[in-house]
């Protein structure tokens, strides 16, 4: 009988205790689950987030691809100037300048998600890769730019002031009205009265100028190649915004 007894109280033992791990290892699933769940909310969020940014960067690059895009125009039109000094329209000269004078810089949103802990909630290992390398991409724009702005700083327009034809650069810009390409909102259209410069000026002389030639071919270098680059990393955002849209979850 006391055998019979330990039996039982043995078998009844082992039941609960195996009740008692189920219970723990459903409570682990659930805990688990919650998690899961939870991690997956805050990837969501932070999809999101990415999307806005990406497609805010997207908008700003291809302004700046647009702005060295009418650089290149401009300096087809100099050059034709400078080889055709008969064909020489002032107005078209001055707005030309204007075009190659500007300086556009890539200055993309740079967020706090690449490189902190929130990459790990991020389960598309492929996006990983190319958020991982997105700065030092944005780096080859930007050296470019960066290039760009002292030879425009320190070559180009001290050509141009040395020519004489700044005055008349800006009164050609603002007399009929001017919006600029990277203006954030482009609604306005702003005019100012400046008028050309009083002092004797030779436009054929200007164009006749061999260091202006010189560095209106530069312009032409530089524009080309940063745009180059400027393409690749368009791409690496398509990219980025289309894999970012296949992993939000549809409402």
């Amino acid at each position: 009988m006391e055998k019979n007894k330990t039996g039982k109280y043995l078998k009844y033992a082992i039941g609960e205790i195996v009740l008692v791990v189920i219970g723990i290892l459903i409570a682990l699933q659930i805990n688990n689950w919650n998690e899961r769940r939870k991690d997956f909310a805050q990837e969501q969020l932070i999809l999101m987030q990415l999307q806005r940014e990406y497609i805010s960067n997207l908008n700003q690059l291809d302004e700046k691809i647009l702005m060295r895009n009418e650089g290149l125009v401009a300096c087809n039109i100099l050059l034709n100037q400078i080889d055709n000094p008969q064909l020489v329209n002032a107005d078209e000269f001055y707005k030309s300048i204007w075009q190659i004078v500007r300086d556009p810089t890539f200055d993309p949103i740079m967020n706090d998600i690449i490189g902190s802990e929130k990459m790990r909630l991020i389960q598309n290992q492929e996006l990983v890769g190319l958020l991982s390398n997105w700065s030092s991409e944005v780096y080859q724009v930007q050296e470019l730019e960066l290039e760009y702005q002292k030879f425009r700083s320190e070559i180009l327009v001290p050509c141009i002031i040395r020519l004489g034809v700044v005055r008349n650069v800006n009164d050609v810009l603002w007399k009929d009205g001017y919006t600029p390409t990277e203006a954030l909102d482009k609604k306005y259209n702003y005019k100012f009265n400046i008028n050309p410069t009083k002092k004797k000026l030779d436009l054929n002389k200007v164009v006749a100028d061999v260091e202006l030639e010189g560095i209106v071919s530069m312009v032409i270098t530089f524009n080309q190649m940063t745009n180059i680059q400027s393409q690749s990393l368009r791409e690496r955002i398509k990219k980025i915004l289309s894999i970012i849209e296949n992993q939000i979850e549809k409402k």
